[in-house]
């Protein structure tokens, strides 16, 4: 990544300094030796659950000549320290597992076995969730032997300041050099970033957070109207519990992370920066947090009237990415500002795997009676030997019964998985977000069968797509269709009609499954955006209602 960022006269700017953070690498020769010495493949490859292979794994013992270069590295790293996996899989450029292993972060303590001590427990904690079960059905998925996984890990210093007990940078984001979802005049190559307060889990987990284009910053959507603002608007965010000390890690990497209230986010800096003023008087925002009124993230300052040339930075590094690496690419980034100064840092960099093939739809196709049509669609080809619909009966849905449901498409996706069966599902609001009230928090091992993903809005539950993080980059790594439909304004189609008149191979008070006797015609068409879902009859013909 330093050869990204050093040499390029275009990110140099007096007000943003534009780095890395400090970064070692612990090869993969460690994990070998790690996993033939402690005897751990037996566990590891077995059927344990999560909490006993992890056990397994924190009783291991690392080499002792690791240990003494970990307690060299305290004394040129003074932040807290994220600890990331970076397996061979994880970084394949043509398949990539972002977000599949743990990430622990480590307070920064000044007695440097205490710091040991909690490094060693994260780094053997990372090692473990390869075994995950997660990962291993993200390895099923993807036909990969996951005793064939070699495992490094980033030590990488965590970007942001203390305050108080919490620690976090001003700023967070992703940001992806194709944007598949364009808006007025953005094109697709001008790429797209999402930005929030706070630590970059927040994101890549789902939470809400303002989009923008790095081409056309001023121009937010989002900020286009004060009931958009209010109702899309960031409520929390994520922050580096410092008090959290001595504690063994947990399968919920989360253990030590606080959901926060964006209130809490009080520091003069974040308040000039992060947010604007609500006036109730007169229904205008103001930059800035300090004024009377309630505040809300909008980073104008920074966006709008370029305190920071924040979008310019993310652009370049999209281009100079996506140049160095040959194909398009996504980028995590974090940003700290402190006395006046604007430190952007690149976290992460990786290959977006795209679908070369050039899949068009013609006019017989968009003649058939669709299922599901869609005019956002992410994903390019024919789907074939599908024959199940699993769907969210939109006249059900309760949002405050999702993690219910998401564990009740778990069931059924075992279940098929077991018949060697693959489906489309189609439900409402933003899947995979860790925050059940945007959509339904399914992980990938709930729905890796899946071949088509629907996101379908409803009139009373409007969620934005999930375009940006981890769930919606592993899915169209390979090639799950990702359709995006909001039937209540015309853009698209879903005919659960149809769907709810058909015998359901399984029914419940949420869910129901249909089976078809012949295969679903599934064809996207990622140039145009574009995909259709449709049945075909048993004589080979579409089917006529």
């Amino acid at each position: 990544m330093g050869t990204l960022v050093a040499g390029h006269p275009r990110l140099d700017d007096d007000r943003i300094c534009v780095n890395i953070p400090r970064t070692v690498v612990i090869c993969t020769d460690i994990f070998d030796e790690f996993m033939e010495r402690n005897g751990l493949y037996p566990i590891a490859l077995s059927d344990s659950s999560d909490a006993e292979i992890l056990a397994a794994f924190e009783r291991g013992v690392l080499p002792e000549a690791l240990l003494d270069d970990l307690l060299a590295l305290f004394d040129v790293v003074d932040h807290p320290i994220a600890v990331r996996s970076s397996g061979v899989l994880e970084d394949a450029h043509y398949q990539p597992f972002a977000g599949v292993y743990a990430t622990y972060m480590v307070p920064r303590v000044s007695d440097k076995q205490a710091m040991l001590a909690m490094l060693r427990s994260a780094i053997k904690a990372v090692y473990a969730s390869v075994f995950f079960k997660d990962s291993k059905a993200y390895m099923t998925a993807t036909q990969n032997l996951i005793d064939q996984e070699k495992m490094a890990i980033v030590l990488q210093e965590v970007v942001g300041s203390e305050h108080g007990q919490y620690f976090y940078p001003t700023l967070s984001g992703v940001a992806r050099s194709i944007n598949f979802y364009p808006v007025g005049e953005e094109k697709p190559e001008d790429g797209v970033a999402k930005v929030a307060l706070g630590l970059g889990a927040y994101i890549v987990d789902g939470g809400k957070s303002l989009r923008f284009c790095p081409a056309y910053p001023h121009n937010i959507l989002q900020l286009s109207e004060l009931r958009t603002v209010l109702r899309e608007g960031q409520k929390e965010f994520f922050a580096l519990d410092l008090s959290m000390l001595g504690q063994a890690p947990e399968t919920d990497t989360e253990y030590n992370i606080r959901h926060l209230p964006v209130a809490a986010a009080d520091d003069p800096e974040t308040l000039r920066y992060a947010f604007s003023t609500l006036s109730l008087e007169d229904q205008r925002l103001t930059p800035g947090g300090t004024g009377a009124g309630r505040r809300v993230v909008t980073f104008s300052n920074i966006l709008e009237y370029d305190a920071f040339p924040l979008a310019r930075v993310i652009s370049d590094l999209l281009r100079i990415g996506s140049r160095g690496m040959g194909r398009p690419v996504e980028l995590e980034y974090a940003m700290d500002i402190r006395e006046g100064k604007a430190y952007f840092y690149l976290l992460q960099i990786r290959p977006i795997v795209d679908v070369s093939e050039e899949t068009e739809l013609t006019p017989d196709d968009l003649s058939r009676p669709a299922l599901i049509s869609s005019t956002s669609v992410l994903g390019n080809g024919m789907v074939e030997d599908v024959h199940y619909i699993l769907y969210v009966r939109s006249d059900r849905f309760d949002a405050l019964r999702s993690r219910d449901i998401a564990a009740e498409i778990g069931n059924i996706n075992e279940q098929l998985a077991a018949r060697g069966e693959s489906y489309v599902l189609v439900g409402p609001g933003r899947w995979g977000s860790s925050d059940p009230a945007l959509g339904i928090p399914v992980k990938w091992s709930h729905i890796s069968g899946a071949k088509a993903v629907v996101e379908c809005g409803l009139e009373d539950f409007r969620v934005d797509a999930s375009e940006g993080t981890h769930f919606f980059q592993n899915l169209t790594s390979f090639g799950v269709g990702y359709f995006t439909i909001r039937p209540y304004q015309g853009d698209g189609t879903f005919d659960e009609a149809r769907l709810n008149a058909l015998p359901a191979e399984y029914e419940s008070h949420s869910l129901r499954l249909v089976k078809f006797p012949t295969p679903l015609f599934i064809k996207m068409d990622g140039r145009h955006s574009r995909g259709i879902v449709s049945e075909i009859a048993p004589n080979g013909n579409q089917e006529q209602k």
